[in-house]
């Protein structure tokens, strides 16, 4: 059997069609395509939609097939994949010396491509659409759902690991009166954060999560644990045990994945985030253990999609405020990225959970809040 024709059955199987009419089919407009994606995987066909080699109408609704369909399960195993692996478990990606690396990456890109993209108060994590109608409302309930969560009150001293622009901690400390101290990577995300919060009782620091040695109320860590790496979960609880005080509760809200992992994929990895990886229950489950009470796990996974949606309409609206500085090839990175990512939580091959853990466990129970 030749390549094209084993592309064009792994497709069957996921219901997409070589330059069909539907806006989910795949555009083929080099046909070395067939022969590139074979040999390098998901690697290779991202970097050939950066090369415009193809091209689908509904890049989401493409992915959700592919991954609901498990065909990527099929071409994935190519040799730039087996090594990533291997380097994975031989190798800490996420030491501290790599600590920055992922701020200087991605996270350092710009703010003005963040600003144009994300909600009013710059929040780069999972919205909570319960009762929400647009991105900036979906926003400000997540945060306040953390904040109820974690029982937040006027007076706590609140840790952020992994603090973004300070979105949280501008808002536990405006709308809940606590005094917050975020630490991220990034250098850009501590300039802006503190811009931001400047008359406000909050600190931004440019500091590793290893490094912290303070006692707080409530410890939070929102989209950061993604970036941990699994040779580092168990560091990181131990961290946050250091630094919570007895009393006080932890709120993890993390990307999940539905299997342990010890890499990501290699597209991701190369372009997005460097030496990601996505936690499993069991690996939050083993790093906590004998350090946390959980008390509770909640997944509104769903709600990713949405969110995803919702920036990569306000990034394509504001492109052309954007265009100066970044290039096509840019512009359909991201749009592989965002789109990819809301097809993948579609699919639900990744789900977002928020744990709220105890030092010794809630006296009298926690009543989960939702």
């Amino acid at each position: 059997m030749d390549k094209k024709t084993t592309i064009k059955n792994l497709l069957d199987l996921a219901d997409i069609k070589v330059n069909g009419d539907r806006p989910w089919d795949i555009k083929i407009h080099n046909p070395d395509l067939y022969d590139r994606v074979l040999a390098g995987g998901s690697l290779a066909l991202g970097e050939a939609y950066m090369d415009e080699w193809w091209d689908s109408d509904a890049l989401d609704e493409f992915f959700n097939r592919i991954l609901r369909s498990n065909i990527d399960q099929q071409v994935k195993w190519n040799p730039s994949a087996i090594w990533n692996v291997i380097t994975a478990k031989l190798v800490n990606m996420q030491s501290r010396s790599r600590a920055y690396k992922v701020g200087e990456h991605h996270y350092d890109l710009g703010n003005d491509l963040f600003k144009k993209m994300l909600d009013k108060r710059l929040v780069y994590s999972c919205g909570y659409w319960k009762e929400a109608d647009n991105i900036d409302n979906a926003q400000e309930a997540k945060l306040d759902l953390i904040c109820r969560k974690i029982g937040l009150e006027k007076g706590m001293r609140v840790l952020d690991i992994g603090c973004g622009w300070g979105s949280f901690a501008h808002f536990a400390a405006e709308k809940y009166g606590a005094e917050v101290v975020g630490v991220t990577v990034s250098r850009e995300q501590v300039k802006l954060g503190n811009e931001r919060s400047k008359d406000l009782p909050v600190e931004i620091r440019l500091q590793d999560y290893r490094d912290l040695d303070d006692k707080f109320d409530r410890i939070v860590s929102i989209g950061m644990f993604e970036h941990v790496g699994s040779k580092n979960y168990r560091t990181f609880m131990q961290v946050a045990n250091r630094c919570l005080r007895d009393e006080g509760l932890l709120l993890l809200h993390t990307i999940g994945s539905n299997i342990s992992m010890v890499t990501t994929d290699p597209w991701i990895h190369k372009y997005i985030f460097p030496n990601g990886m996505i936690p499993s229950t069991r690996q939050i489950a083993l790093a906590s253990e004998g350090l946390f009470v959980m008390e509770d796990w909640h997944n509104f996974g769903v709600y990713y999609d949405k969110t995803l949606m919702a920036w990569y309409e306000n990034f394509t609206k504001n492109w052309n405020k954007l265009g100066d500085r970044y290039d096509h090839r840019f512009y359909r990175m991201w749009t592989y990225y965002l789109l990819m990512s809301a097809g993948a939580f579609r699919a639900r091959k990744n789900q977002l959970w928020q744990v709220v853990f105890s030092k010794k466990g809630v006296s009298g129970g926690y009543d989960s809040i939702r």
